[in-house]
């Protein structure tokens, strides 16, 4: 009888997650127990869901929304994590990034919270720009935060990247050598394909209604997010309301961008920077990106491209 190792079999598994699906496939051995990585990949991000979503009312996250001002709320490890990843983004972003935008999301009619279809909020109640910088404070030793004003919190521009870094968390668990996991359009690949070759993602073209790729991208122990306007939006008369929040100015995103793609060693990353250098714009975007290092592709909506590739 043969002792030669068998050779590993490509696996494929979905399931639902934050109003969506996740997708993992990777390469295992025929003695891998799929169904305990997919109990593993349910529960984790079960887990991320119920601390993350704003469309749940008991998650941990709007526990901290309907807190009073001042008063200290427990905060589960990886709500912090991500907390303090979001304002440490939004100080590097010059506050592009925010999550205070909860109440914006909603005036727009976006959101667990959205106003009536064809709602267009009235100045002055729109704009007012998000504050969360200054408004939440965050004490990481007790796992504890608390509001120093009004302030609601949307995680939906970093929470789903979380939740991929947690699922290639559950992937190395279970010793998988080469995998590649993902919500929506936020990736993460770990290792190369048993064949050595790179993980291939399709770089979606930003147009509505169309699904249809515009290039590749290869990856190999990297992470990919993309951030757009051509999903997420409402059409109000002639007038086209996107779902991303400009916090610098209470307003919904129009700066002449369709998608932002980044690549970065995490998702949590990835996500929020793609979110962050949609906000910016080309202009501003391009020159913070180049001079952090990071992997980037702007497409405007003419179809220009910009890179930092």
């Amino acid at each position: 009888m043969s002792t030669e190792p068998r050779a590993a079999q490509r696996r494929s598994l979905s399931g639902p997650t934050m109003g969506t699906r996740y997708s993992a496939v990777f390469f295992a051995s025929c003695e891998v127990d799929e169904r305990r990585i997919a109990a593993a990949l349910q529960a984790t991000l079960d887990r991320v869901d119920r601390q993350m979503s704003t469309w749940k009312p008991e998650s941990d996250l709007n526990r901290l929304n309907d807190a009073a001002t001042k008063v200290w709320v427990p905060v589960p490890a990886e709500l912090m994590v991500v907390l303090q990843a979001a304002l440490r983004i939004g100080r590097q972003s010059l506050g592009a990034f925010d999550i205070g935008v909860g109440d914006l999301v909603s005036a727009w009619g976006f959101g667990a919270y959205a106003a009536p279809p064809g709602h267009v909020p009235a100045d002055p109640v729109v704009p007012q720009p998000a504050i969360t910088a200054e408004a939440l404070e965050l004490d990481p030793h007790l796992r504890r935060a608390r509001k120093h004003a009004p302030l609601a919190l949307d995680l939906s521009g970093i929470a789903k990247g979380f939740g991929v870094d947690e699922m290639a968390r559950v992937m190395r668990q279970f010793s998988i050598p080469a995998w590649l996991v993902g919500i929506d359009g936020e990736m993460r690949a770990g290792g190369a394909k048993p064949d050595g070759t790179p993980w291939i993602v399709a770089h979606e073209r930003p147009l509505r209604g169309v699904r249809e790729p515009m290039g590749v991208i290869e990856l190999e122990d990297r992470a990919v997010a993309t951030s757009g306007n051509y999903r997420h939006y409402r059409d109000i008369g002639a007038r086209t309301i996107s779902h991303t929040m400009d916090p610098r100015s209470g307003m919904p995103l129009k700066n002449g961008l369709a998608s932002v793609t980044v690549l970065a060693e995490t998702c949590l990353e990835a996500d929020a920077w793609a979110t962050a250098l949609l906000v910016m714009g080309v202009q501003k975007g391009l020159p913070l990106a180049q001079a952090m290092s990071k992997d980037v592709i702007f497409v405007l909506a003419d179809g220009t491209v910009e890179t930092t590739l």
